[in-house]
């Protein structure tokens, strides 16, 4: 039965409702569960509302019993337009459209985001090398630049929660832009520190792509948060395969601005994500969170937000979800930063080395999409074990195939797949276990843990790596793939479902409601 006083909230996706949820709101602490109304059984619109973005007051109920008074402003049917749709049907084909602009735009900046960072980072270690005077410096490059990531991505997290994604991205972007001038100075003037505080700005673009792909989760359904989340990442490929190919052309304009050897490539870097800042501030409109977050408000005044560890503390959906993309990361980091000193070691060529880092990259991004794809078909926490099996077998083969060569590019093919896979899947699950106020919060921890594990696997890696060896380096990161399928195998006897799906239209729809789906 569905009393007088229920106020129905709408998730509108590709013209379509796909759950309306009745809550009651009686005076008092008390406030009883939801009931469910699934697709077909209902179309419900407001007519006394400020449109599907503000408070309903009405609503009308098609094939289910009318039982109770009904509220004034109902009637049979929901009301069509002059062009025969309903209203349900504009806004939800208005909500794909917007949706496709956000997933275009943001692979857009993605591609020059990823020219902007894959420009600079090969030239990092060089020019730190060269400024510091000894090569013992030269690790220190990627390292502030993951420490900047890691920094940045929460006050970046913040800024989205107040001001929106636009505002976020594009700022990211001009932070790093900052640090790519900031880097050519520092060779201008012979300045180690001076760099490394540039490299570390630099790591701004790492945390501005990596919040780009839960932007492109605001907007989407639930059938298709995985595969527009894993374009945006496909995206990041292109830009990756065409930075590190700007370094001759840097030096040569390098040489014509009269610019000190090894900092051309940044004046790109500098343009792409200056570039990149101007695509999302110009482009980025609709905002996909402040729309996201219209779209569910179902009460005036205004909306309660979350630091991300307050909303992590009650959310174990949410905490597993950035522990597997951390610990899948730091497996990936550890074994993949030891691999090219590993072959050098035995005799491997430059160009095999280089060959297997390429590979690797492209079993990161390339395959995102049929990740995205499986996370959507399968559930999320599915994909995070497909990509657990993948790590493992990487693992595996890394500690029983050390002296092949080519035993161990395809453990590093495996170990880009079962990063893309864990990621992928993973960053869905963040970006749906929480209600939306919290989300960009809980996206800036999870960017921050993942960063930062990924710093101490590689920081670790090189002690492991001299007292046992790649094969030990391999059955040693083992056991971090070993604590996700542990927690996993722990939710199940706890009867948590293994889908990784939280139900559409419960209170993760709702700006106010309590957090739903923390299991």
């Amino acid at each position: 039965m569905v009393p007088a006083c229920a106020a129905p909230l709408l998730t509108v996706r590709a013209g379509v409702v796909k759950w309306t949820t009745f809550e009651r709101f009686p005076p008092g602490p008390a406030r009883p569960g939801p009931l469910h109304v699934p697709v077909g059984k209902t179309v419900a619109y407001s007519p006394e509302g400020k449109g599907w973005s503000g408070g309903i007051t009405g609503w009308v109920n098609r094939k289910l019993p009318q039982r109770g008074p009904r509220r004034p402003g109902s009637a049979g049917t929901a009301a069509k337009t002059a062009g025969g749709t309903t209203n349900t049907e504009q806004a939800g084909g208005k909500d794909a459209r917007d949706q496709r602009r956000v997933v275009q735009v943001l692979a857009g900046a993605q591609v020059l985001g990823g020219i902007g960072m894959g420009a600079t980072l090969s030239l990092g270690a060089l020019l730190a090398a060269e400024l510091s005077g000894s090569s013992s410096w030269s690790g220190m490059a990627a390292t502030m630049s993951t420490l900047g990531a890691a920094v940045l991505a929460v006050p970046l997290a913040r800024l989205a929660q107040r001001s929106g994604r636009r505002i976020s991205l594009s700022t990211g972007a001009l932070i790093a832009g900052a640090g790519a001038v900031l880097a050519i100075t520092a060779a201008a003037v012979s300045q180690f520190p001076l760099l490394l505080l540039a490299l570390l700005l630099l790591g701004a673009g790492s945390a501005t792509n990596l919040q780009a792909r839960f932007a492109a989760t605001d907007l989407a359904s639930d059938a298709t948060r995985g595969r527009d989340l894993s374009l945006v990442v496909w995206f990041t490929t292109i830009g990756a395969v065409l930075g590190p190919n700007l370094f001759e052309p840097g030096e040569a304009l390098g040489a014509l601005l009269g610019l000190p050897p090894l900092s051309g490539a940044f004046v790109f870097s500098a343009v792409a994500q200056a570039a990149a800042a101007a695509v999302y501030a110009v482009c980025l409109r609709p905002d996909p969170l402040l729309s996201s977050l219209a779209l569910r408000r179902t009460t005036p005044g205004p909306v309660r937000r979350r630091g991300g560890v307050a909303a992590l503390r009650g959310n174990p959906l949410a905490r597993y979800a950035v522990l597997a993309i951390a610990c899948s990361h730091a497996a990936m980091v550890a074994l993949m930063s030891m691999t090219p000193v590993h072959l050098r070691d035995h005799g491997a060529s430059l160009a095999v080395v280089g060959l297997t880092i390429s590979l690797h990259v492209a079993g990161m991004f390339a395959f995102s999409p049929a990740f995205g794809w499986l996370a959507d078909r399968a559930g999320r926490i599915a994909g995070i074990l497909v990509g657990q099996a993948l790590l493992l077998g990487a693992l595996i083969l890394a500690w029983t195939g050390a002296e092949s060569a080519a035993a161990v590019t395809v453990s590093l093919i495996l170990l880009g797949l079962g990063w893309s896979a864990a990621v992928v899947s993973g960053s869905a699950l963040v970006a749906e276990s929480v209600i939306v106020p919290d989300r960009p919060a809980v996206q800036g921890v999870s960017d921050l843990s993942m960063n930062a594990a990924g710093a101490l696997g590689g920081a670790l890696a090189g002690p492991l790596l001299t007292a046992l060896g790649y094969s030990g380096l391999g059955l040693t990161v083992t056991g971090l793939v070993g604590v996700v399928v542990v927690w996993t195998g722990v939710r199940a006897l706890k009867g948590r479902t293994l889908t990784g799906r939280t139900p559409a239209g419960s209170a993760l729809e709702s700006a106010d409601a309590p957090r739903a789906g923390g299991s």
